[in-house]
């Protein structure tokens, strides 16, 4: 064969085969990227049923910062479905059961009610809540040591914590003969705390007035009931619309010129006289571990609830003094933090 035409089928065999080789190589390439389309694992997801809209939790905020302290940034690692009861108990039921529907691998339940609508539409998926007041009195869990189940979490109340606030109360004015406690019956953790309340002031002396508030529509009707009935001064007991309302809460308690012990220290930082309890962001954040925990293959049964250990008294100085009031010297001593 020549030396022409053996260059031309060179050329000819060359140009053919050229495409050949790209086309393959494309095929290849597509090929892996299906198979990693298929084999890619999909991210967690999260169903956080809160109380009320996100812009009013600062708590939320306190749960999403503990979860980017453990890695875990939404849209990345992480898928969370943000649902709210807009204020309304018994939203929760419907929540609970959207969030069955989303195939959530964990339900961050916010409030005991939540906690116990999630319980009721799922046993298999796990539960943590953030905050609950006595989960095993409420029946939550089982035990603190082993919840059992498909929840746990942590709760806010420690022994003795309302009776506390109500001697706090009374060390700060003088001659207190009635006070009364703000709380909304409807959440299963308030008569626990009344109850608790209701046997101090037994062993106090002291003439207890409840009134119970459902709305925050309810709150100056409930502090101009209170003074009716000759309060000194007012409690509130822990629950949600409270603290999302604390700034209305303390307007009022300050219109009506009534001294006031909150179991939260947002409401010190609001213009509130007194506050004694656990911090309550910290709890939100200390909750994302039980996310994570659970993630990585931990049973939440096997969990074990934590209760607050710590607990800080926040004096608002400014509030006394606007009040009349003189702050005795042995309760600053055991302040934490005075707001001058």
């Amino acid at each position: 064969m020549c030396v022409a035409l053996r260059t031309a089928l060179t050329v000819v065999m060359l140009r053919t085969i050229k495409p050949i080789v790209l086309l393959a190589a494309f095929l290849f390439a597509a090929a892996l990227a299906a198979e990693g389309q298929q084999t890619a694992a999909p991210l967690p997801r999260l169903c956080y049923m809160a109380l009320y809209p996100a812009l009013q939790q600062v708590s939320y905020n306190a749960f999403l910062q503990g979860l980017r302290d453990l890695g875990y940034v939404e849209g990345r690692n992480l898928i969370i479905e943000y649902l709210s009861a807009d204020g309304r108990f018994e939203r929760f039921d419907s929540l609970a059961v959207q969030c069955v529907h989303l195939k959530a691998d964990v339900i961050v339940a916010v409030t005991t009610p939540g906690a116990l609508a999630a319980k009721k539409a799922t046993r298999t998926i796990p539960i943590v809540s953030p905050a609950t007041g006595d989960p095993v009195a409420t029946g939550i869990v089982a035990s603190l040591a082993r919840p059992g189940g498909n929840a746990t979490g942590l709760s806010l109340i420690g022994p003795g914590l309302s009776a506390k606030r109500l001697e706090l109360l009374r060390g700060t004015v003088p001659g207190l003969s009635t006070a009364a406690v703000l709380t909304n019956l409807a959440d299963p953790i308030a008569a626990p705390q009344v109850k608790d309340m209701e046997n101090a002031a037994r062993a106090l002396g002291i003439q207890l007035r409840v009134r119970d508030v459902r709305t925050p529509q309810d709150l100056p009707d409930a502090f101009a009931a209170v003074v009716r009935g000759g309060a000194q001064g007012v409690l509130t007991t822990i629950e949600s619309i409270f603290l999302n309302h604390r700034a209305e809460v303390v307007e009022l308690a300050a219109r009506h010129r009534l001294p006031a012990v909150y179991p939260y220290r947002q409401f010190a930082d609001a213009g509130g006289l007194m506050t004694y309890g656990p911090d309550v962001l910290g709890l939100f954040r200390r909750a994302a571990t039980y996310v994570d925990k659970i993630l990585k293959g931990a049973k939440p049964g096997d969990l074990p609830v934590e209760q607050p250990t710590t607990f800080e008294l926040v004096i608002n100085l400014k509030t006394a003094k606007t009040l009349g009031l003189t702050v005795p010297p042995s309760l600053l001593l055991q302040a934490d933090r005075v707001i001058e």
